[in-house]
Order: structure tokens, then sequence, then C-alpha cells
């Protein structure tokens, strides 16, 4: 684990946490985005080279979770609320006011929230070339396949097939990219 490092450029005044990895060529326009950051991993944030993370974006990570951000992609203003692990594909563009969820952090079951079960982590994946619009929810199981797109304020709730363009609250096929082939 290396040294906390400060942004020369950051209003804030914390420094980037020592077990947050910017590769050349990432950016992170604030260490504010780290400020929900409880992972205990030493690799709890990684951002390939290209990636870019912008203002407005949260990083709610419980103590075991781990987030990585592929190549060339860009979160702005985003929610990430991660127990277990999140991998965003290379090229994946991810609008403001996106929540990413593997986790409700409580039992939806009522007896199992009055046991004091802790809500299960069910995995999310995003794979490359992805795009998320503005104000949509990725929900605990989630899978978007290669090149999928999520419409503004869609609600995904389970697979996303490969090149599928899905809308709605529950997120549906609307179409297929155009380049799927």
């Amino acid at each position: 684990m290396r040294a906390p490092l400060t942004l020369p450029w950051d209003w804030h005044d914390a420094p980037v946490p020592a077990n947050v990895t910017l590769h050349e060529g990432s950016y992170l326009e604030t260490s504010y985005c780290l400020h929900s950051l409880r992972s205990e991993r030493d690799d709890a944030v990684v951002l390939q080279p290209g990636a870019s993370v912008y203002l407005g974006t949260t990083f709610d990570l419980g103590p075991r979770a781990r987030v990585a951000v592929g190549e060339f992609s860009l979160v702005n203003a985003a929610q990430l609320i991660i127990d277990g692990e999140l991998d965003i594909g290379d090229h994946v563009l991810i609008a403001w006011g996106v929540v990413i969820m593997d986790t409700y952090r409580v039992a939806v079951d009522p007896d199992a929230r009055r046991r004091g079960e802790p809500a299960p982590v069910q995995p999310v994946s995003i794979e490359p070339d992805c795009w998320i619009g503005f104000g949509s929810s990725i929900l605990p199981g989630a899978e978007l396949g290669r090149g999928s797109i999520v419409a503004a304020r869609s609600v995904v709730t389970g697979p996303v097939e490969p090149y599928t363009i899905v809308a709605g609250n529950p997120a549906v096929p609307v179409g297929r990219h155009p380049e799927a082939g």
C-alpha cells in the first residue's frame, strides 16, 4: 500500500486513501468522492488508465468491497453502493444520478430484518462498451452485457443481453444496437 496522495487540483483537503490506485492517465476530480469509502482492502478502488471519475460520484464501499473502473470509462456523479466487488468494463459511460448497488444493506424479508440478518450481496457486472443513462438504477444481481445501453431513468434488475437497449421500470428490451450484427 502506498502513502496517501493529495490531488494538486482538489478543492477538498483530504488525501486520496492509500488503498485507492490511480493508474497513469486516470482522473479523479476530487477526493471527496471517497468520503464514504470504508473498505479495508488494499485494492478498494482502482482507476485504470484513462478512467475518469467526476464530482458527485460517491464510492460507498463496505469493509470488504472493491471497485475497478476500466480503461477510458467515465463515471459522472453516480452513487456506487458496493459491499462485494464491482468491475466496470473498459469504455463504459455512466451518467449523472445513476445508482449502482450490489446490496440493499438491510434484509428485504421482515423476519430476517428482525433477526438482524444482513442483506446478501448479489454481484453486479458491467461489461465493456456499455452506456448507462442519467438517473438509472442498476440493482443487485443486474448484469449488463457488452455494448448494452440503459435508457435514462431505467431500473435494471437482471441480465441485459449484449448490444441490447433497455428502458423502463423494470427495464425491458426496446431495441438492439445497430452495430450488434
